[in-house]
């Protein structure tokens, strides 16, 4: 559409709103009535032409065929379009035939909407346009807005047209309707301080992704072909790759069957899209409404291709009750298998952080891609993601899995980088992945990865955040580097750089490096003190003790209110569950009892720091069971943890003695895929005796994750990078996690070195004749 004349296009709908509305609506509600009214009068002037012939129709139905129920078939025949209007009202006829009863011209509204076939009373209830017309007539400005929308001034349907004075207006079509009404949609939302919404996809932008998608098949096109967009908005992603594929003046020219399939849950941008799809003819059943990832729509169905932008940066917690169970996932669309280090394949969680939903829309296209076996194309998908996509989440996590899913499926032929502020709501790097699960021979095992971001057009103008675009030029550029899999480096002329890569690049094992546990102990009053109170509620215990004395282990309910009062007056957010353990008897009856023991402990032991606690510990078990005392592991540990400390000058604490010999020994080393010598880098360390080998407890503060590559060996790489550096260090190899990302800056970064002194000195002196030797006298030159 021409830029001119949609600026226009836009400005006079925008003058409607302030002209009509004004002392109407509050200026974020204006949206409420201009959106809807522009879809109504867009379906309108189509059914203008064919208005008799339709009411012709009705007449006969009812009185020739005596049916009693009108047959939608007939009725779409002489509308031309898959709906039509029974009434006989248009809204040109409301506005002429309007007189001065505002009652009068709401009642031949309501007809007039009532007369509408069912397909186009869904979209006009998606609007709730009844209770704005009724709002309007009850403000008396419903004639107003009326004709302002008949003016001949405007064209509002996919045809051409003349305007009253005779001059052709061109048709606005469906990516033109999407245009105008992102503008509207920005315009009220800017006005009303909200936040813009959903990324509308520029044309370029879908021209570019179609392109992709087609161009690598076009000689081998399937003669039906079906595709998918399960973010669908107002539809300009599915219709534009339907114009692209059957424009006879294209290199295409699919003569096939095209059928378009969509899902949105905005309200407003589904009713656009399902009018435009009755518009141009197609199957309006096929565009559902409701939240993708609750509601699997197409479910049994299978793909050619899918192209979409899904919204990124977007909670999806409200689905969560729909794909998660707990921490058990109950939607098949996103569990993946995978294989862990060893080998072993199991059913994996692909789901993202609940803050950003991007990549399960994404996976939502893979479960409906279509198998080799039953198409040999298999399917194709074009999909705009943000940065976020390419590297968020550990190794082992959801967002990690999907990555890793799609690349060692060899699924992923290319990803994209864009230009920043390339979108009209947003002005963030944004990313196209093209997947196939049918690649060239010369693509497989491979990934490409192609750096466009400086590769751009200024705009004039901004539209929104939108400060430039792609030109024919630079679509052509990125296709040719994408089709023939080029690699290149940027330079001052060329703004296009491109990568291959092997799968395998891309992966990493995520390995734990373990370090030995040393604990100082000792038995003194202040560590025993400690003791009396449970560590996540300190501070109102500590109150308690103090305010109340040893009162607290006869009956501390009898103090809860004056509890619960002072850890409002302070401020304390406690949890239901916190409060109710704060002045349970049970609480302080125990931490009372490890207060007892401790102060046992130490009669017997004393209060020398003991820098072995493998001694200390024997010493400890020997009279917990000389005493008699009761205590379960997890209660001897919470008074150990407290009389001791880290110290690295401190005897190493053993965790367990190993006795290795024939079988034993000989799995484990298959297990670690190691020699004998080397158990020591796994955490096996030997002794004196045979084929016997000390296990040491972990220091889980000093842990360190290191992140591997999959091409490296991680014994290696530890004896390389790690054992150097800290010789009491081990693998905990059973912690290995398989992690997958992809950084653009780490692979297309380019160093620029700062300039020299002597550079930067000459180009300020070279502004010294302007400084009259200000410049000079600064630096301590001489004058």
């Amino acid at each position: 559409m021409n830029q001119n004349l949609h600026n226009k296009l836009v400005s006079f709908i925008w003058s409607i709103a302030d002209d009509c509305l004004r002392d109407v609506y509050v200026r974020g509600k204006y949206r409420d009535v201009i959106l809807p009214m522009v879809v109504l009068r867009r379906l309108d002037a189509l059914l203008e032409p064919t208005k008799e012939a339709v009411l012709e129709e009705v007449k006969f139905q009812k009185e020739e065929v005596g049916l009693t129920e009108l047959e939608e078939n007939g009725l779409k025949d002489k509308s031309g379009y898959v709906f039509y209007n029974t009434s006989p009202w248009t809204l040109q006829r409301l506005h002429n035939t309007a007189t001065n009863s505002t009652q009068i011209l709401e009642a031949n509204f309501m007809e007039y909407l009532d007369g509408f076939s069912p397909n186009v009373k869904e979209i006009l209830e998606k609007f709730n346009l009844r209770a704005q017309i009724k709002h309007m007539a009850s403000k008396d400005v419903l004639l107003e807005i009326l004709e302002k929308f008949t003016s001949p001034n405007i064209n509002l349907t996919n045809k051409e047209k003349e305007d009253g004075k005779g001059k052709k207006l061109p048709p606005l079509t469906n990516l033109g309707m999407g245009y105008v009404f992102e503008e509207l949609i920005r315009k009220f939302n800017e006005d009303n301080n909200e936040e813009a919404g959903e990324h509308f996809t520029p044309r370029e932008v879908i021209n570019l992704m179609t392109h992709i998608i087609f161009d690598p098949i076009k000689d081998n096109l399937p003669p039906v072909m079906t595709i998918y967009d399960p973010a669908c908005g107002s539809g300009g992603m599915l219709t534009e790759s339907q114009n692209f594929i059957t424009d006879k003046n294209g290199e295409i020219r699919a003569t096939g069957d095209v059928y378009l399939y969509g899902k949105e849950i905005n309200d407003e941008t589904y009713a656009i899209c399902k009018s435009d799809m009755m518009i141009k003819g197609d199957n309006p059943e096929n565009i559902k409404n409701g939240s993708t990832l609750a509601v699997d729509e197409f479910s049994a169905t299978k793909f050619d291709f899918m192209l979409s932008n899904p919204p990124y940066g977007k909670s999806w917690s409200s689905d969560m009750k729909y794909i998660k169970d707990g921490k058990d996932i109950i939607d098949p669309r996103f569990i993946v298998r995978l294989k862990d280090y060893w080998g072993e394949e199991a059913q994996c969680d692909a789901t993202p952080r609940s803050s950003d939903g991007q990549l399960l829309f994404l996976m939502e296209m893979i479960s409906k891609m279509k198998s080799t076996s039953s198409s040999p194309l298999g399917s194709r998908i074009a999909s705009v993601h943000n940065g976020s996509s390419l590297f968020t989440g550990d190794a082992g996590g959801g967002e990690s899995n999907i990555r890793r899913y799609i690349i060692e499926n060899d699924m992923l032929e290319a990803i994209i980088q864009l230009p920043n502020n390339l979108f009209y709501n947003t002005g963030i790097t944004t990313y196209i992945w093209i997947l196939s699960n049918n690649k060239a021979e010369n693509r497989k095992g491979k990934v490409q990865l192609i750096d466009a971001g400086e590769l751009y057009k200024k705009l004039r103008k901004n539209l929104g955040d939108k400060n430039c675009e792609f030109t024919p030029e630079h679509i052509k550029q990125i296709i040719e580097v994408y089709q023939n899999m080029k690699v290149q480096d940027k330079d001052d002329e060329q703004k296009l750089a491109s990568k291959v890569f092997d799968n395998s690049d891309f992966g990493y094992y995520k390995v734990n490096i373990e370090r030995p546990k040393r604990l100082k102990s000792q038995l003194r009053d202040e560590l025993i003190e400690t003791l009396r109170y449970d560590k996540s509620l300190i501070e109102p215990m500590t109150w308690v003790y103090e305010s109340f004395g040893d009162e607290v282990y006869e009956d501390v309910i009898k103090f809860e209110k004056e509890i619960l009062e002072w850890c409002e007056k302070e401020e304390i957010n406690l949890k239901a569950k916190q409060k109710k353990t704060l002045i349970s008897q049970a609480l302080w009856t125990k931490h009372k009892m490890y207060l007892k023991v401790a102060n046992t402990l130490k009669e017997h032991i004393g209060t020398e720091v003991s820098d072995d606690f493998n001694i200390f510990k024997i010493e400890v078990d020997k009279i917990i069971k000389q005493e008699k005392i009761k205590l379960s592991a997890s209660e001897k540990n919470q008074i150990l943890n407290a009389i001791s400390w880290y110290d690295e000058n401190a005897v190493k604490v053993v965790k367990k003695i190993h006795k290795l010999n024939g079988e034993k020994k000989k799995l484990l080393l298959e297990h670690l895929g190691c020699e004998e010598n080397k158990l020591c880098n796994f955490g096996y360390f030997k002794t004196e005796k045979a084929n016997e080998y000390i296990e040491y407890e972990t220091q889980t503060d000093l842990r360190d994750a290191e992140n591997i590559p999959l091409a490296d060996n991680i014994q290696s790489y530890f004896l390389k990078e790690v054992k150097l550096h800290v010789e009491e260090a081990w693998i905990n190899l059973d912690s290995v996690k398989i992690g997958y990302e992809i950084s653009f800056n780490k692979y297309f970064y380019k160093h620029k070195p700062l300039r020299s002194i002597d550079e930067v000195t000459k180009d300020i002196i070279s502004l010294e004749e302007q400084s009259d030797g200000l410049i000079k006298e600064i630096l301590g030159l001489e004058i």
